[in-house]
């Protein structure tokens, strides 16, 4: 569905087929900010729901429980719960999304009191933010609806107020649309969206962004760089491996601060000679969502206009099994010179992220993130829902702590024990490409990355489980979810903030 948001008057509202009103409760009842009209839809709006009605109308406290009163002929009048505060950002992206579900295919509108709210910017761009992802869908709908935010207060939002809300509904926007164009990158069939055709992709997108510049890189100039693990990987396809290195600069007259993100691209991970499942393979079109992040983090930093310069490097391939693939036992060299014994041709990420992370360093960032689908280890340690960080610096976890706190995107530290360096340790190379068989994996994983980052700041984020969903709820959609993509913006946001001060 093509939905926007905008900012709308209280009459404009009125005319649409679905209102919303937020409610918050205490002890078991509902209660409804004075600021909101009390004649909505031809109905009235009582300024508490009583325990017993809720009950009935199966209106809970939870966040995003919604319930409809439903006219024949006027427009329908839905209830959503925030919890019991005003001022939860999750709550507030729960409650788009809830509204956008009762209100179906058609324009709905939300009546925002703001004299409850600490901070109107974020609580807008969260409710557009949740209200946007929830009308993702890969086939698509052309019908043009819209999400309107009515900012109320009493007797008026001050001018500052409304000026808040607008900026955060356009903020909402800016962030939904470029995760749900991720999840569309991510969603695509692998027969179609190629190595070629998601640079051919990206780059479309980007060269539409203000100050970011763009380039492909195609096999003569990824053979010119020397990646080496990167070329190792695709030499099992037919589809030729690209790179994309993109740079956001809004000002370069000026020393910003200055971030580095490099996502895994792998467009279908069959495993290699290390063949997978046919049941491990049917998802894993998904490997390349830490490409598809990457890329619309520095698209969403551009549209935000956020003050931060970043660099964005996607390696792009596919890892099939052929007669020129790479074998248990091959060494590849690294970019920067290293070497890797590849014994498990199914551990590819790391091998591709290696150059990529070269390339970041010698783009002497302030800090380099990387962020990928990388192992199972993961999932079976943190399951679907929980990211994995691994932070080299405890400054950099403090900020995506933060950052994972003002997404929703619940991330966990993991350390990065040097004590597990010998799980790596290779008798023909400088390293091997796998630790010790079900043996603290995606500590090994990390490891194996984190040499190649010449001890700069960095962190890691490895998203095998939450990446995708077969269960949608809340504001998550099911298949990909982009799931870390609003945690980097963040992240880059208080960068920039901080960046600002100083």
């Amino acid at each position: 569905m093509a939905r926007t948001a905008r900012i709308a008057t209280s009459i404009e509202a009125a005319a649409q087929p679905t209102v919303v009103v937020p409610v918050t409760f205490d002890d078991g009842e509902a209660f409804i900010a004075e600021s909101v009209p009390l004649t909505l839809g031809g109905q009235s709006i009582p300024r508490t729901l009583s325990k017993e009605w809720c009950i009935k109308q199966g209106l809970k406290p939870d966040a995003g429980s919604a319930a409809v009163l439903r006219s024949l002929k006027d427009t329908n009048v839905v209830f959503v719960s925030l919890g019991f505060t005003y001022n939860s950002l999750e709550a507030y992206r729960l409650a788009g999304a809830a509204a956008v579900r009762a209100g179906g295919d058609g324009s709905v509108a939300f009546f925002l009191p703001t004299d409850g709210i600490d901070d109107p910017l974020a609580a807008a761009q969260a409710l557009v933010t949740g209200a946007l992802l929830v009308t993702y869908s890969y086939k698509g709908n052309d019908a043009i609806t819209t999400f309107d935010v009515v900012p109320l207060g009493s007797p008026l939002p001050s001018v500052e107020t409304h000026d808040d809300v607008t900026e955060g509904v356009a903020r909402g926007e800016f962030v939904a649309s470029g995760v749900n164009w991720a999840k569309f990158l991510v969603d695509a069939p692998a027969g179609y969206m190629s190595p070629k055709e998601l640079a051919k992709q990206v780059q479309a997108r980007l060269e539409e962004d203000a100050h970011v510049t763009v380039e492909v890189w195609t096999e003569p100039r990824i053979r010119e760089e020397r990646l080496g693990g990167l070329l190792g990987v695709g030499e099992g396809s037919a589809q030729p491996t690209r790179l994309v290195y993109a740079t956001y600069d809004p000002h370069p007259d000026q020393t910003l601060p200055h971030i580095a993100l490099v996502g895994k691209g792998v467009t279908f991970d069959s495993g290699g000679l290390s063949l997978k499942t046919g049941a491990g393979m049917m998802t894993m079109k998904t490997d390349m969502t830490g490409a598809a992040i990457v890329m619309a983090a520095i698209s969403i930093a551009s549209r935000l206009q956020l003050a931060v310069k970043v660099t964005a490097i996607a390696p792009m391939t596919e890892n099939l099994p052929s007669d020129r693939a790479t074998k248990p036992g091959d060494v590849l060299t690294i970019r920067n010179g290293m070497t890797i014994e590849v014994l498990n041709t199914d551990a590819e990420g790391r091998l591709i992220l290696a150059d990529g992370l070269c390339l970041a360093v010698e783009a002497n960032p302030d800090a380099i993130v990387d962020i990928a689908t990388l192992t199972g280890a993961q999932r079976v340690a943190l399951g679907d829902d929980i990211g994995a960080i691994f932070a080299s610096t405890d400054e950099l976890a403090y900020y995506f702590d933060g950052a994972s706190q003002r997404s929703g995107e619940p991330f966990w530290r993991m350390p990065i024990f040097a004590g597990y360096e010998h799980h790596v340790d290779s008798d023909v190379a400088d390293m091997k490409n796998i630790g010790i068989t079900g043996s603290g994996g995606m500590i090994a994983a990390a490891l194996i990355l984190q040499r190649f980052t010449d001890g700069q700041p960095w962190a890691h984020l490895d998203i095998a489980g939450p990446a995708r969903t077969e269960s949608p709820r809340g504001y998550t959609t099911k298949g990909a979810t982009a799931f870390g993509a609003r945690t980097i913006i963040e992240f880059l946001e208080a960068v920039a903030d901080v960046g600002e001060k100083h």
